[in-house]
């Protein structure tokens, strides 16, 4: 078979085949192509390889998580694959691939869901396993230790500047979505495991031009993708037995649910995730009714499951 990267070129003659094969409206061209379009920026983003052949489902489902990280809903992202898996019936119908790696992958539940969460003790255990003799491995448990202990986006974890941490305060100033900024308190254990990076491994790193205020770097000194540390976060999962299907963000998810189990004010919560309204906070206030339930069902004495 023929080696055919996914290119722009490929996009237009797969648009030809929308119009005059299934005879799509110009707006259903286009959305169609502006999904494909996105997944051919990922792959560049990421330096994967644009070989229709080197596409997995490994490649798609990272693909997806990506997505999910940028905050991009079930409907989106449900219309997204649908989007690829016509355009995998396209090329396998002109000999340009032989199997469709969105196959096995389903669509994501629409409506609102309850994320996943980590226990308390899945997020120990992931840290404990971070091998600290490897160049990167306080770096990332750093990583860990912030996502989880001040609820950070991926993108508020590698984006921030050492400039904006407030070590006598204990507080992160964090740029969120839409450039919005708010402080977050950082915990004295969290913030000694912050520092032992960055007064440690981090200044055997010489940082890029651009990047000299940046906490967290890779070996080249220039900051970090969201896919790295979605890779991060699926190794430690695996290393560790977790099953579930996790990403950078349910760590944020973690840290509000365990917060809220607490006995944490919900607005307290919501201004530390920088929701912009608690009704997207309250999200985790039914988490916690979930594993209430969970409770009373598993240790009843006249409901506990046999």
């Amino acid at each position: 078979m023929e080696q055919v990267n996914l290119s722009n070129n490929l996009i237009k003659h797969y648009a030809d085949h929308l119009r005059l094969e299934l005879s799509l409206s110009e707006n259903s061209v286009e959305a169609y192509c502006h999904d494909i379009h996105l997944f051919l920026q990922y792959l560049e983003s990421q330096h994967h390889s644009t070989l229709i052949t080197d596409i997995t489902q490994d490649t798609v489902e990272n693909f997806f998580a990506y997505l999910y990280d940028l905050n991009i809903g079930a409907t989106s992202q449900a219309r997204i694959l649908s989007g690829l898996k016509s355009f995998y019936r396209y090329l396998i119908q002109e000999d340009l691939a032989e199997k469709d790696p969105c196959a096995l992958i389903t669509s994501p539940t629409l409506g609102r869901h309850l994320p996943e969460v980590l226990s308390v003790e899945e997020i120990q255990k992931m840290i404990d396993s971070i091998d600290l003799s490897q160049p990167t491995g306080h770096r990332n448990k750093a990583m860990i230790e912030v996502m989880y202990g001040c609820g950070l986006r991926v993108s508020e974890l590698i984006g921030l500047q050492i400039s904006n941490i407030y070590r006598k305060d204990g507080f992160l100033r964090i740029i969120g979505k839409g450039s919005k900024e708010r402080l977050v308190p950082i915990g004295d254990s969290s913030l000694k495991i912050l520092y032992q990076y960055i007064e440690g491994a981090r200044l055997q790193i010489k940082p890029q031009p651009k990047f000299t205020d940046t906490v967290f770097l890779n070996q080249r000194g220039t900051g970090l993708t969201r896919q790295t540390v979605f890779l991060l976060v699926k190794e430690l999962a695996e290393r560790n037995g977790i099953q579930k299907p996790i990403s950078p963000h349910t760590f944020r998810h973690s840290f509000a649910t365990h917060l809220l189990e607490g006995g944490a004010n919900l607005l307290a919560v919501q201004q530390m995730l920088g929701h912009a309204s608690v009704s997207t906070t309250e999200i985790y206030t039914h988490i916690s009714d979930e594993l209430l339930r969970e409770t009373l069902v598993d240790f009843h004495p006249r409901l506990k499951k046999h």
